[in-house]
């Protein structure tokens, strides 16, 4: 039975992960992985983008054109669909994440943890703080791995978007940072396959050496998006150019969860 992991690295540029990322890179250049070039969809911001990316509708009609509009999904979307699959979610998450799916406004102390199956996000952890510990966000991942064993479970961590806004991307804080979860993720990235879990790890959107992200130049839209199977077969660079409406479709058709016709671009074939 397929599972997914989707590792969303908030503000991951393409350029900086292919940089500075070395562990993902040795799956790539051994073919053990396959890495794609997202241009990215607008605006460039973080809550339009993860509605748009768990739901593959653009912002003009998701209607989530900015991060100010706070207010639950009105789309069929990954969670959704997964858990009227009656298959099991979890997400290890900025708060945002559970406001646009499971409850709006957000509860600081209701909503930071939850285990409830009529939920979308049914294995719920979320953060508030830019600034939280990418680590202490893993390790909260890899526990729902492990205790819950969900068929998809989302990883979004804030420490690359922190260290761009703070300091810019053309720094060694930013760069460095990027290394930093590399290096994090290389063991849970084997432990999750070896459960036979495939693998995506993408960024939302990119940012610019002011810190800023939200516009049209590359440094803002470029992400990578990494595949890793069970299998350990991959394709290596394969120099091509996706769509990040092409993720949600993705997710459901390796869970043989139908697609919901407003998802109107095609799955990535995967080998």
């Amino acid at each position: 039975m397929n599972k997914v992991i989707l590792v969303l690295s908030d503000a991951l540029r393409y350029d900086t992960a292919v940089a500075k990322m070395g562990y993902l890179g040795h799956l790539v250049e051994y073919k053990k992985a396959s890495l794609y070039k997202i241009i990215g969809e607008l605006p460039s911001m973080s809550r339009p983008m993860y509605e748009t990316i768990h739901t593959g509708i653009p912002s003009s009609e998701n209607g989530i054109v900015a991060n100010s509009i706070v207010r639950l999904s009105n789309q069929p979307n990954i969670f959704r669909s997964i858990r009227e699959a009656g298959k099991v979610t979890a997400a290890a998450a900025y708060y945002w994440y559970s406001e646009l799916y499971n409850r709006a406004p957000y509860d600081a102390i209701d909503d930071r943890e939850v285990d409830d199956e009529k939920l979308n996000i049914q294995h719920g952890r979320f953060y508030t703080q830019d600034e939280y510990p990418d680590i202490e966000l893993f390790n909260t991942a890899a526990h729902l791995v492990r205790k819950y064993s969900p068929d998809y479970l989302l990883l979004h961590p804030m420490g690359m978007d922190y260290h761009g806004e703070t300091f810019g991307s053309d720094t060694k804080e930013y760069r460095n940072h990027a290394i930093y979860q590399d290096s994090k993720l290389a063991p849970l990235l084997m432990e999750w396959r070896e459960r036979g879990y495939t693998i995506f790890v993408t960024g939302d959107h990119g940012i610019n050496a002011d810190g800023g992200h939200g516009g049209t130049t590359p440094e803002q839209r470029e992400v990578p998006f990494y595949v890793i199977q069970p299998s350990f077969k991959g394709r290596g660079d394969t120099g091509q150019v996706i769509s990040h409406l092409q993720i949600a479709p993705t997710v459901l058709n390796l869970l043989d969860v139908p697609i919901p016709s407003t998802m109107k671009r095609e799955p990535l074939p995967l080998d």
